[in-house]
């Protein structure tokens, strides 16, 4: 058995490079073969490639979330087209918006949201997308902007009737380990309203532990349990669940199944 976890701060569990290579060592253990390190900032990307880049089990993506709109970094865009030609950088991401923690100002984000959109069409690259109280505007956008390569609605937590309109662009949706708490009665009812080949599992660690691990920083190595709750609301043995969601996820970010 073997997952893909496709969202992991791995920078955000442990800042030091031994520490983090120890994450991906455990993570392997537990059957998560492949992951992608999600940076918020250029700066921290950098960093993380740095410390994980001999790791062929890692993937990366690279991109500016809205957290870091008001300090995007010196010739950005530059260094995202520089940064997406290095080995194993597989999407743009994560980007979005995000009104709850209000960021800068919205006009701000939807500029910075947009030009990264335009960005990875012209890189021939897939998206991973953040949205936080601004699935209206995220589902607006994305109808005339988003990327041939498409893209994933990352840590989704917007309701069925959302996804069922997401469901006519190029969008994935990835669970998080919210899927396992007893009051997410939205996320329970879209995960049966969105097509098997459509979904995918992510840790968001070290944030959305599962509720068995409540309490603890999580670690892409608590992946499984995710899955062995979602595989129960989608009637699926574990085995079966987890090679479908290693087959979509590699489809999505375009690499070999095997």
């Amino acid at each position: 058995m073997r997952y893909f976890d496709t969202h992991a701060h791995i920078g955000l569990i442990f800042d030091d490079p031994i520490e983090q290579l120890i994450v991906v060592q455990e993570a392997r253990q537990a059957s998560v073969s492949r992951l992608v390190s999600i940076c918020n900032s250029l700066r921290d990307f950098v960093k993380v490639y740095e410390n994980l880049k001999s790791d062929s089990h890692v993937y990366h993506a690279v991109g500016i979330s809205p957290s870091e709109v008001q300090n995007p970094g010196k010739n950005w865009i530059q260094t995202i087209e520089q940064s997406a030609q290095l080995p194993r950088v597989v999407a743009v991401g994560e980007i979005g918006l995000d009104y709850y923690r209000k960021f800068g100002d919205k006009k701000s984000q939807i500029e910075l949201f947009i030009t990264q959109l335009d960005l990875a069409a012209k890189l021939n690259m897939p998206v991973i997308i953040h949205n936080r109280d601004a699935g209206h505007d995220i589902l607006d956008i994305l109808k005339d902007k988003l990327p041939p390569k498409g893209g994933i609605l990352h840590c989704y937590s917007e309701d069925a009737d959302y996804a069922k309109r997401a469901l006519k662009l190029n969008l994935y949706f990835s669970f998080a380990g919210n899927l396992t708490y007893r009051n997410a009665r939205n996320l329970h009812e879209t995960i049966g309203a969105v097509p098997l080949d459509r979904i995918l599992i992510e840790s968001e660690s070290p944030f959305m532990v599962p509720a068995e691990y409540r309490g603890k920083r999580n670690m892409p190595k608590y992946l499984p349990v995710t899955a062995r709750c979602m595989g129960a609301m989608l009637g699926m043995e574990d085995g079966e669940l987890a090679e479908a969601l290693w087959q979509n996820a590699n489809r999505f970010f375009g690499l070999p199944g095997q």
